[in-house]
């Protein structure tokens, strides 16, 4: 039934929010002096989504926000070292060891003996590709595409570009936004695969679509062998 499954990356394949909220507390703890913690989250949230045209995802985009919305609400009064502290805080991010979700590696590489698989991911090329390295699962991609961008455009244009019907092709991720109401609209088929927490800017309020939800990646074989039976 399905000739390419299509997988998110980032909370779907391996962990990554968990690492930005992380760092997101240790910003908010530098400017614990200046402002409340709440009140530092909001204005680094808002210059994100500000800056999101300019930098697009990932985490020199974050990264970038941090430090203008610090020289924001210090009124320009933030040091250098309290600046270095950012950057440095990035480059642990940035190398920081990419742990699997559970049982991804096995079923990941079950599915690849059966089907065409595809990395469909947002954000930073070096970051994302880095990322894709050090996770030891390229060998199981036939495909690997990095977007600026997820919408129903986007599917579109890589489902056309894969060969396949759209109601031929599966999208699995976690973020409803991104990966599972976009891949609807174009037509494909969707597993939505809850990650432990969500970055605000993925949140759907409310949708009223039907779909498929499976709390781990464990589920799918079974799953697609009873849809395909």
């Amino acid at each position: 039934m399905f000739e390419v499954i299509a997988f998110d990356a980032d909370d779907t394949l391996w962990h990554n929010e968990t690492i930005f909220q992380a760092t997101e507390k240790q910003f908010a703890d530098l400017l614990a002096m200046h402002h409340p913690s709440e009140r530092v989250r909001e204005r680094l949230f808002a210059t994100e989504m500000k800056n999101l045209r300019h930098f697009g995802y990932g985490i020199k985009g974050f990264t970038l926000s941090m430090i203008e919305t610090a020289i924001e609400l210090t009124e320009g009064k933030i040091g250098g070292g309290e600046i270095q502290h950012i950057i440095h805080w990035c480059h642990e991010m940035l190398k920081a060891p990419v742990q699997l979700l559970d049982g991804v590696r096995d079923t990941v590489e079950v599915l690849s003996r059966q089907h065409r698989l595809m990395l469909l991911t947002k954000g930073d090329l070096f970051d994302q590709e880095s990322k894709l390295a050090r996770s030891g699962l390229g060998e199981y991609f036939s495909d690997v595409q990095i977007v600026s961008e997820k919408n129903a455009a986007t599917y579109s244009r890589l489902i056309a570009r894969a060969g396949v019907d759209a109601n031929r092709f599966l999208m699995v991720g976690n973020s409803l936004k991104s990966d599972i109401l976009p891949a609807l609209e174009a037509g494909a088929a969707a597993i939505h695969m809850p990650y432990v927490t969500t970055w605000a800017h993925e949140h759907v309020e409310s949708h009223g679509t039907e779909m498929t939800q499976i709390a781990s990646i464990t589920e799918l074989p079974a799953w697609l062998a009873k849809v395909q039976s």
